[in-house]
């Protein structure tokens, strides 16, 4: 028995040891306990991973083996706050995984996914805590909970249902082996999609071959390839590189090659990703099957502000049917124009319609990126958009020095008008073959209060902005700085959330509201009254002049019908796989042509693909979920208008939407909207902001 005893204590002393030793594991003495990045290294991820998932399981068992009965308190807050070492870490890894990958990293994915499936299921397949839940469920009536308490219990026990707890044994064992093949799947389409991107290198030695270009991209490429070690020009499939050489290239030759290697990353390689999604969309349909829903589509709306599949086609009809004949008369338009400057042929081509589209841009407008983009210098855009903050919400933004993951990223302390601590904002702009593409914002840790302890949030924005070379700062295009008023919309969402209840604070909302802080922040980058306040020349310090002003507001809608059909597009891809019954038979690019004959306004070319790299909802969160894209656009286009009305910087109007911000998902998305607004929303008030109606 002694023999044991020491053996356990050993054990016992190893595991304390390793605690000890692993940042994932022991409380930061950061300033407001933020992540210590300089102490974390890959090797703590799963060691760690897996003690917070026994630590997990204890606590769900201790809510199950609670000798009191069932109560809100002892069973459904219990629940909220149990596994809070799991999502802390977890918070960590995912956000590095995406932003700072390695190979090391992805295999550590790889392993902790079956171990995160295994541990969802122990939670939403465990009879015993289920019946707790439904216990207190069953006496809602009767008890006296606040509004936020009331929505996360109902909240809580539709989780468990929509996740199998009312399933048989069988089914739920079915259930849980088709999360975690899943769980794979998505992860194994996510590497694929980085490795082809990250596999494609065009390297020009001759200037020749660089006609067109304006010089910050010559710059950009120059710099990439010293980055490389390898002589000339270095373009990929970043989307500073590729969109710049695709936009303005005169060879048309390049054009069509690294468009045809953009369309068909994860297609036809060593990383194809067609049977990753055959298997994605049919397990997916089997899981919602398996719920009792007609298709997955129906399932993953069924929460939303949308509510089901079919009123998902009729909004997309809504939008799609007036833009049609707008869009193809627009394209019609930039044919015509295309000849006029000597193209020659019936139509332009796919990898000609950003080149020609731009020349005619500048025709008409007088505007070009290259014009403009000395007066966005980033760090002046940084500090736009952080002065944008304090004028409507009265909160400040002031650089902090704590550890970060990687040498480009920048930290922020959030503060309100009152000096309280609000967050900390993690800022990552440049692109890296580590990093995904794409602009997005996240978080390190969500808002929560426990045993009286309030933590706030830490908040991270991610872009791929072009990086200052040795001759010139980063400068960025007036569409990136759209875009990153767009991610800090979301972050405003984290930044200024108030609750208790991490699954009810941030961007924890509605899918289809998700993207209304995001979208209604972007209207400011086509405000005089605001592009004055800070956009000046970098060389010069000469304010951008009126007349460009007036362009910018002026081409905004320039191929706006074209635009909002090619959003409509990928909405339309999604639903078509997600409201899906039976396996997708056959060729992939052919699913995918048929399910877009509606919406071609292009011709498409047979050989490429949007669907194996469409990372929204192969990978990401936006499965049935595209069209929130376009339903958000239309909150924002009506929303905004109240703005408008009262003006851009008006505290009355900025207060009520920081109220709704302020409220995460605790109080229901449509009717936050209608306490902002006054009313629900309609698609027409997007129509007629794009002016494809009057």
């Amino acid at each position: 028995m002694r023999r044991i005893f020491l053996y356990v204590t050993c054990i016992t002393l190893l595991t304390a040891c390793t605690m000890q030793n692993n940042p994932l594991l022991t409380d930061s003495t950061l300033p407001y306990g933020a992540p210590q990045f300089d102490k974390i290294k890959p090797e703590h991820y799963l060691p760690a991973f897996e003690q917070a998932f026994r630590e997990g399981k204890q606590e769900i068992d201790a809510i199950v083996n609670n000798p009191d009965a069932p109560t809100f308190s002892n069973t459904i807050e219990a629940l909220e706050f149990a596994g809070s070492r799991v999502n802390s870490i977890g918070s960590i890894f995912y956000n590095i995984l995406e932003a700072d990958a390695s190979d090391e990293l992805q295999e550590i994915a790889e392993k902790v996914s079956p171990m995160q499936t295994e541990y969802s299921m122990y939670i939403s397949l465990n009879e015993g805590l289920f019946k707790r839940i439904k216990a207190v469920y069953d006496q809602r009536a009767g008890l006296k909970l606040d509004p936020d308490q009331k929505k996360l219990l109902e909240d809580t026990y539709k989780s468990f249902e929509r996740n199998g707890a009312n399933l048989s044994p069988a089914d739920k064992q079915k259930y849980s082996e088709i999360s975690e093949k899943l769980s794979l799947l998505t992860l194994q389409f996510q590497k694929n999609q980085l490795s082809s991107t990250n596999s494609f290198q065009m390297v020009l030695t001759d200037e020749k071959d660089l006609a067109g270009l304006p010089g910050y991209i010559r710059e950009m490429a120059a710099q990439a390839a010293r980055d490389k070690g390898v002589e000339g020009w270095l373009f990929d499939l970043s989307a500073p590189s590729y969109g710049g050489f695709i936009k303005f290239s005169d060879r048309r030759d390049l054009r069509e090659k690294i468009y045809r290697a953009y369309n068909r990353r994860a297609f036809g390689d060593e990383w194809d990703n067609c049977e990753t999604i055959r298997q994605i969309v049919d397990l997916r349909y089997q899981k919602a099957a398996l719920l009792g829903y007609k298709n997955f589509a129906d399932y993953q709306t069924e929460l939303r502000m949308v509510k089901n599949g079919d009123a998902v086609w009729e909004f997309i009809e809504k939008l799609r049917a007036p833009a049609l004949p707008k869009a193809k008369e627009e394209v019609a338009q930039l044919n015509r124009f295309a000849r006029s400057i000597g193209f020659e042929g019936d139509e332009i081509r796919p990898w000609d319609f950003s080149y020609y589209a731009e020349k005619q841009r500048v025709a008409r407008y007088n505007l070009t990126d290259e014009e403009l983009k000395p007066y966005f210098r980033l760090e002046d855009c940084i500090d736009a958009i952080f002065s944008l903050a304090n004028t409507l919400y009265g909160i400040t933004l002031k650089p902090i020095d704590v550890p970060v993951y990687h040498p480009d990223v920048k930290v922020y302390e959030v503060r309100d008008a009152d000096g309280s601590f609000l967050a900390l904002f993690y800022a990552d702009f440049f692109p890296r073959a580590t990093k995904r593409s794409g602009a997005w914002m996240t978080s390190f840790r969500d808002l929560k209060i426990q045993d009286g302890v309030e933590e706030r949030p830490f908040i991270s924005l991610v872009t791929n902005f072009t990086k200052p070379t040795a001759d010139t700062p980063s400068l960025i295009t007036h569409d990136e700085f759209t875009t990153m008023l767009h991610e800090f919309g979301h972050s405003l969402h984290g930044m200024l959330a108030k609750g208790r209840y991490p699954s009810m604070t941030g961007t924890s909302v509605d899918h289809d509201f998700v993207e209304l802080p995001s979208q209604i922040m972007e209207n400011w980058a086509y405000e005089k009254e605001y592009l004055t306040t800070f956009a000046k020349h970098y060389k010069t310090g000469q304010p951008l002049p009126d007349e460009l002003i007036a362009r910018i507001k002026t081409s905004k809608n320039y191929l706006s019908a074209y635009y909002h059909m090619r959003q409509l597009q990928f909405g339309i891809l999604d639903m078509n796989y997600h409201t899906r019954t039976a396996p997708i038979q056959g060729d992939i690019i052919k699913f995918e042509k048929q399910a877009l004959l509606s919406t071609d306004v292009l011709t498409s070319v047979p050989e490429c693909i949007i669907s194996t790299s469409f990372s929204h909802i192969f990978s990401g969160g936006y499965a049935a979920g595209y069209y929130s894209y376009k339903w958000a656009e239309v909150l924002a286009a009506d929303g905004y208008s109240l703005f408008e009305e009262k003006g851009i910087f008006d505290k009355q109007t900025a207060g009520k939407f920081r109220h709704l911000l302020e409220q995460g998902g605790s109080v229901e998305a449509a009717q936050l909207y209608r306490e902002f607004r006054g009313h629900d929303p309609q698609p027409e008030a997007l129509l007629r902001q794009l002016e494809i109606i009057e």
